[in-house]
């Protein structure tokens, strides 16, 4: 269909109550008549610019040139209207236009909020959002599931992916680097479901997540520590708990002469080394054909001569080229796992293991577990909404066919404030690590007294 065609049925489709009304309803609501009649008068605006423009030029000039063009266009077509609107009403039409035709809609001001971090659309009536860990309601809505439907192809045909009744499930990403995840019927039962996990366009500092009581100064020094010496570096937590955040502030303790990979299903890595080369997995066509997934990724990367791998996240057979990655001479590699506790993702990679096909007996994975992995750091979500790493654990051997933990770094929780904040502080166990005497010897400030078991 092309696309003034496409846009046309855009603008007219669904959003009309029958009888040729404009929808009743806006998020839960009813209208007010002064509501209805500016939908209205935006609707015939909308379609009227469809047909009167040449959009398919227009959106090659730059958005620039061609939001100048919409207002001077949207702005003739007020004029013509014989209902007077109010400026603010008129300046809401031009950002509401620009949006369906530059922008991804209803949500476009959402992804300009910085202060937003997830975007949540249960259907085209409901849309939720995450600030500062807490989720809340909009008001934003769309017209129909039509429109919601035209705004996913919209985001995925832009990555070369596609999503139908033949594949109604697809991963995506925004121009900056947000993750896109879109369900659609018939596996969506209520209608097309949309989620959008922002990423800052300027990434989280290490100083950030001090300020933010993520963790302290002495936990920053030492996982740069063990970054610069080279420790393979497992991190763990559940959905949402910061795990993107500290992939990337810890590659950027790696030296910038090293040459990295990096190995995503969906890039959202944002990694500030001049040598990094970015590989993503790629979905089956419409023949079910073409897949490229991340098992054959890191087997590839072998060959790129890296001197660090980091997987974005293991979810399958993978892990076991990756944990032999890391046994034959590329050290200081890292990845992510979804897990509730550390040990909780050591048992996941070991499922993950017997998931490649490869009969083994449990004390031979385990084994290369211990032998490929040093530390593993865990990042938990509070109920007040924020992130912390509450655990840096290192892996010592084996002991009886059972994998040796020890907690270096702990956050202990001692209650919860009237405003519902919770409270704790950090501390160091007591615990000497074993490769102590790697940063040492490597020059790194590390205070051997930081150990001794006291609050930080």
């Amino acid at each position: 269909m092309a696309l003034k065609d496409r846009l046309k049925k855009q603008a007219v489709s669904g959003g009309t109550a029958p009888g040729g009304g404009i929808t009743e309803f806006r998020s839960g609501r009813a209208l007010s008549e002064r509501e209805r009649t500016y939908q209205e008068i935006k609707h015939r605006i909308h379609y009227k610019l469809i047909d009167r423009l040449n959009l398919a030029g227009l959106l090659k000039i730059g958005t620039d040139r061609a939001r100048q063009e919409i207002h001077k266009a949207v702005a003739r077509m007020i004029q013509e209207e014989p209902t007077p609107l109010s400026r603010l009403e008129r300046e809401t039409i031009f950002e509401e236009i620009e949006n369906e035709i530059l922008g991804l809609g209803p949500i476009e001001p959402l992804l300009k909020d910085p202060e937003i971090s997830d975007i949540m659309v249960n259907n085209p009536h409901q849309v939720y959002v995450e600030r500062a860990g807490r989720i809340e309601k909009t008001d934003v809505v769309f017209r129909d599931e039509g429109h919601l439907l035209q705004i996913i192809d919209r985001i995925v045909s832009k990555v070369g992916r596609r999503v139908d009744e033949a594949s109604p499930m697809v991963d995506a990403r925004l121009p900056d680097g947000s993750r896109v995840n879109a369900v659609i019927p018939p596996l969506a039962i209520d209608g097309p479901i949309l989620s959008i996990r922002r990423f800052a366009v300027d990434p989280l500092t290490s100083d950030d997540l001090v300020e933010l009581g993520s963790w302290v100064p002495e936990m920053v020094n030492f996982l740069e520590g063990i970054v610069r010496v080279k420790c393979n570096l497992l991190v763990s937590g559940g959905t949402g708990s910061g795990k993107t955040t500290l992939l990337n502030i810890l590659s950027s303790f790696v030296p910038a002469n090293e040459r990295i990979v990096t190995i995503e299903d969906t890039a959202e890595l944002q990694l500030q080394q001049p040598h990094v080369l970015r590989l993503e997995t790629r979905p089956p066509n419409i023949e079910g054909k073409g897949e490229i997934s991340q098992r054959e990724l890191v087997r590839n990367s072998l060959r790129m001569r890296p001197d660090r791998i980091i997987v974005g996240e293991v979810r399958g057979s993978e892990v076991l080229d990756m944990l032999q990655a890391m046994n034959t001479g590329h050290d200081g590699s890292i990845c992510t796992v979804h897990a509730n506790t550390p040990r909780d993702a050591i048992y996941r990679l070991e499922l993950m293991v017997l998931m490649a096909g490869i009969q083994l007996p449990i004390r031979a994975i385990r084994t290369l577990i211990s032998s490929a992995l040093n530390v593993v750091m865990h990042l938990g979500r509070f109920d007040d909404g924020s992130r912390k790493l509450v655990r840096i654990s290192e892996i010592v051997g084996l002991s009886e066919d059972e994998i040796v933990m020890q907690d270096i770094f702990a956050f202990e929780t001692t209650g919860v404030s009237p405003s519902g904040k919770v409270l704790g502080h950090f501390k160091s166990t007591g615990i000497k690590p074993q490769f102590l005497d790697r940063l040492q010897k490597a020059e790194f400030p590390i205070d051997p007294d930081l150990f001794d078991g006291r609050q930080l």
